[in-house]
This record gives C-alpha cells, sequence and structure tokens, in this order.
C-alpha cells in the first residue's frame, strides 16, 4: 500500500470549506495519514500554496504550515488540532510564525498542497524552521510522500 493523506471535509482536487481559511475559523482540517513505510522514523508535513498572490501569474508559494519530526505512527489529526504528538517540531509558516494558516487567496482560486513525507530519520539541529529548511534536511531521507490538493477562492 502507498502512503495517503486524505482529509474527511475535502477531496482530493476539491474546495476546502471556508470554515478552515481565513473568511472562517482559520482552524487546521482533519487529516487522516495512511500506508507510512514500517522504516519511518519520522514524518514531516507542508501545506503550501504555488498560485500566490495570483494564479494567473503566481510568484511564490506560499507556506501555510510546516510539522516536522512527527512520530510515524501519527495517524492525522483531528480538526483544529491544538496539542501536536510529542517530539513533534512546529516550523515557520509565510506568515513568520508557527502553526496552520488557512488559505486567504487575495485574487482568484489558489491550490493548496497538503504534501506528507516519510523520512528514514528524525531531522535534528533546527530550530523553528522554514519549509526551505525543512526541505534541505530532509535531502536523502524521503522513504515515501504522499499529497492531497484543496483549492479556494474568497467569495
Amino acid at each position: 500500500m502507498s502512503m495517503k493523506i486524505t482529509s474527511s471535509v475535502f477531496e482530493d482536487g476539491g474546495e476546502i470549506p471556508a470554515k478552515y481559511t481565513c473568511q472562517g475559523a482559520d482552524v487546521s482540517p482533519p487529516l487522516t495519514f495512511a500506508g507510512v513505510p514500517e522504516d519511518a522514523k519520522s514524518l514531516v508535513l507542508i501545506v503550501d500554496d504555488p498560485d500566490a498572490p495570483d494564479p494567473k501569474a503566481p510568484k511564490m508559494t506560499y507556506v501555510h504550515w510546516v510539522l516536522y519530526n512527527l512520530p510515524p505512527d501519527t495517524k492525522g489529526f483531528a480538526e483544529s488540532v491544538a496539542e501536536l504528538p510529542d517530539g513533534t517540531g512546529d516550523g515557520l509558516n509565510d506568515w513568520k510564525r508557527p502553526g496552520y494558516g488557512g488559505p486567504c487567496p487575495p485574487i482568484g482560486r489558489h491550490r493548496y498542497f497538503f504534501k506528507l513525507y516519510a523520512l528514514d530519520t528524525k531531522l535534528e539541529g533546527l530550530s523553528s524552521p522554514t519549509k526551505p529548511e525543512v526541505l534541505e534536511a530532509m535531502k536523502g531521507h524521503v522513504l515515501a510522500e504522499a499529497q492531497i490538493i484543496g483549492t479556494y477562492e474568497k467569495t
């Protein structure tokens, strides 16, 4: 079985409900992880938007959530996760703060990639890292990856 990440509130390619965005409660959606390799030592979750600021003329990928060193037996998160599993590191999003920041596109319908990585190691020496720092530390350690894409456009 290949690794998977799913959500009970949106399908792959489907619309993220407003509750999980800046136009709602701005809480993290429920996520489920499956098929993590048995030899994984940690998981990484990165949520980003490659369509910023305008999907018709993207200029950057905006980072919404960075978690690392999740225990490999983590099965996912309930909605509005408040307490992370022991040992989990919370990196900085592009608002320069830890935690989840929901979709808040300035124009058009954006895509939000929820990416899960299984690693053969725990990431050491990181302190409030950014997405590029986590990706650099992961190099050569990815056993499997999965993603789900949600979309959102402000009304």
